[in-house]
């Protein structure tokens, strides 16, 4: 029970870390961009950068970590995502402040998914349900405290000073690692392919964020075009690249994993629509209601009261529902809750708002743990530094999409209404486009077959129902072997 509670939580300390860099940033996006020189919508791109250095330099963090151990490249992680917390409070144009938030993507590149490898192998499958929970409560405080605390911050010091709150959290996480985790290596690591991480990253990178930048008139629209243009002919070079290779940095074979595959791609979805609304929500409190930085994050932090609150409840409805009746529900009130979102007018009471982003936050919070645990329901004790990278870029991706498409949904009624400024009305269909975004997931989840994920779920066989449970029950001894061989 010790390791099983012990090691989530010295990985949650750097998700702690990078969850409450991400919220504190939102709150304080209008006066960044005002001591800057440059527009609140602009700043996305700081924002994309961020998520988009995350997902290319992931694809090198499984092998790295077995290669040179998980506490070392995790430690390091978390020094190089400090770094980049340092550049950010000392930036003092858009430029700077987009090359800082690409260093810290590259620390936080190697700092999530090795965290989540480190729980993958030194956890056992049958508690990995309350193993994901343990490591999100602690990583939940950082939305908490994030958006009231860079609130107060914005509107009662600098800005500046909410970047280097990192500093001491980011030291106490490093000896927390280098005292308690071992360090995890593989006896016979795969060679590295670095052809693959070159055209995964230029396809990954050109694509994400010339779709950010375009219509922002940043840069040349021929650069954007050739981004787009490139990122493109790139994924397709990388796709004839897997195919050859015997260990790609990217694994696609492994979407023949059911579970996997329908984690991957309905998990795209349902986060390209939810990861629009830390960075909608705060601009509507501030741009559209007036309210200051310090009210909008009192406000927006109710999401997370409602997640943090769910996770005491999330093995036990897991278990006794199992993961697919589990995710199908929260696919429709979560996409509902997120939809609600474009109904706030600046005559909507506080409290209703508040009471609304606290249900909301609740049932999202419920639908990721099933979300990333299901993941790895069928994932082979080998196969996990694949599945973790793969998962880590496509979660990096789905919410660096769900900017671009609420930014740009925002812009486009701005600009079909021929405003000179937003107001709190330029909102709202932003919130419906990405609310159906989340809904479109339920597809890729309805597919699942009735038993999925029981391996994690703590159901057992003979309550189950649907084609496969009789050769469920046959294959549970060998499942529990490999459960054991991951401690």
């Amino acid at each position: 029970m010790q390791k099983e509670r012990l090691i989530p939580l010295i990985v949650a300390c750097a998700l702690f870390m990078e969850n409450m860099d991400s919220t504190v940033i939102a709150t304080s996006l209008p006066a960044i961009a005002a001591d800057i020189g440059t527009n609140p919508l602009a700043l996305k791109v700081a924002i994309t950068s961020y998520l988009l250095s995350l997902a290319v330099f992931i694809p090198g963090s499984g092998w790295m970590a077995d290669r040179f151990g998980a506490r070392t490249v995790f430690a390091t992680a978390i020094g190089v995502f400090m770094l980049g917390s340092i550049g950010c409070a000392l930036s003092s144009t858009l430029t700077d402040f987009v090359f800082a938030r690409i260093l810290q993507g590259m620390g936080g590149a190697m700092m999530m998914p090795v965290g989540r490898l480190v729980l993958l192998r030194t956890i056992d499958k049958s508690a990995l349900v309350n193993a994901m929970a343990w490591v999100t409560v602690p990583a939940l405080l950082g939305p908490v405290i994030g958006p009231p605390l860079g609130g107060f911050i914005t509107t009662y010091f600098s800005w500046h000073w909410i970047f280097l709150i990192n500093i001491p959290i980011g030291f106490l996480g490093i000896y927390l690692a280098v005292r308690f985790i071992d360090p995890i290596r593989s006896i016979n690591p795969e060679r590295f392919d670095l052809v693959g991480l070159l055209l995964a990253g230029l396809a990954v990178a050109g694509l994400a964020f010339g779709l950010s930048v375009a219509g922002l008139n940043l840069l040349p629209w021929q650069l954007v075009v050739g981004l787009i243009v490139g990122g493109a002919v790139s994924g397709l070079f990388y796709i004839r690249h897997a195919r050859k290779t015997a260990s790609p940095v990217l694994d696609f074979s492994l979407l023949q994993l059911p579970t996997l595959r329908a984690s991957l791609g309905g998990g795209f979805l349902f986060r390209m629509g939810i990861g629009a609304l830390p960075f909608l929500l705060p601009l509507l409190m501030q741009l559209g209601f007036g309210l200051s930085p310090f009210q909008s994050g009192m406000v927006t932090f109710a999401s997370a009261i409602g997640a943090m609150g769910m996770k005491t409840f999330a093995a036990r409805i897991i278990r006794t529902f199992g993961f697919r009746p589990v995710i199908l529900f929260n696919v429709f009130v979560a996409s509902a809750s997120l939809a609600a979102c474009a109904l706030f007018t600046p005559g909507t009471p506080l409290l209703l708002i508040m009471i609304v982003l606290i249900v909301g936050g609740f049932f999202r919070s419920l639908q990721f743990t099933a979300i990333n645990t299901l993941a790895y329901a069928e994932v082979e004790p080998p196969q996990m530094s694949r599945a973790t990278t793969l998962a880590s870029v496509n979660q990096q991706l789905a919410i660096s999409a769900g900017v671009a498409v609420g930014a740009f949904a925002v812009e486009a009624t701005v600009h079909f209404r021929q405003g000179a400024e937003l107001t709190a009305a330029d909102f709202w269909p932003a919130f419906v486009v990405v609310s159906l975004i989340s809904l479109s997931s339920f597809w890729s989840f309805y597919r699942l077959p009735a038993n999925a994920g029981h391996q994690i779920s703590g159901q057992k066989v003979e309550a189950m129902e649907g084609p496969k449970a009789a050769d469920t029950a046959a294959n549970e001894t060998t499942a529990e072997v490999r459960d054991h061989r991951l401690g």
